[in-house]
């Protein structure tokens, strides 16, 4: 597999009145093209905030962040902008998606962002949402919702698709549907970063990266990931 992202010595230090706290503190690791990686840690550890500084969201206060060649560390605003349009997609646990618009039209407006999105209808159809198209999301299950947040990441074709709790809201039997339908994009060559509490997940993981105090704990390849059917939920 070839490297994707790479990060050295990253930090990212808030300041609280006349104290500094560092969320992230000397991050270094590489997740390489297509994986299916899980992020794990107490909280408070620097998952979220290391999730916000790959999407472009936050600017790191030391250190760089490489996608492909490019160092986004050292983007300006403009740039980030364009990096999260064009190839980052977003998945949170609480879906994000507009309650006045139907399952198409919330998937369609990545058209107004991003020049590289697919067909929405082809979308819709690989995440099993083709017959709810017209439907409003008070309409749909929590599953189903969170479909709909899957499908409008995935219309841009992005290179990395970064999921916050994507099952966190979600009864087991739905999550691993969702967990599914995220294997099958890393499969397609995207790489997946899911941050979670959910320990059962990492053993679906291609790599699992252990954050503990701003740091990196552990960044290990899972030799065996197993299918996510054989995990007990």
């Amino acid at each position: 597999m070839n490297k994707l992202i790479e990060l050295k010595n990253v930090k990212k230090t808030y300041v609280i009145g006349e104290q500094k706290f560092n969320a992230l503190d000397g991050i270094n690791l590489s997740i390489n093209q297509g994986e299916f990686v899980v992020i794990l840690g107490p909280s408070g550890a620097g998952k979220s905030t290391l999730l916000n500084l790959l999407g472009g969201m936050d600017k790191a206060t030391s250190g760089d962040i490489f996608i492909g060649e490019n160092n986004i560390a050292r983007y300006s605003d403009k740039e980030l902008t364009r990096y999260r349009a064009n190839d980052v997609g977003f998945i949170f646990q609480f879906y994000n998606i507009m309650p006045t618009l139907t399952v198409e039209e919330n998937v369609n407006l990545i058209k107004d962002v991003t020049n590289t999105s697919k067909d929405s209808k082809e979308i819709l159809k690989s995440v099993g949402l083709l017959k709810h198209v017209d439907k409003f999301p008070q309409e749909l299950s929590g599953g189903e919702q969170q479909r709909v947040s899957i499908a409008r990441a995935i219309m841009k074709n992005p290179k990395v698709l970064l999921c916050d709790e994507p099952t966190g809201a979600l009864d087991s039997k739905t999550g691993v549907e969702v967990l599914k339908l995220l294997r099958k994009q890393s499969d397609e060559d995207t790489t997946v970063i899911i941050v979670t509490h959910n320990a059962l997940i990492a053993d679906i993981a291609d790599r699992v990266i252990r954050i503990k105090n701003g740091q990196v704990e552990e960044n290990v390849l899972n030799k065996h990931p197993k299918n996510i059917d054989e995990v007990k939920w």
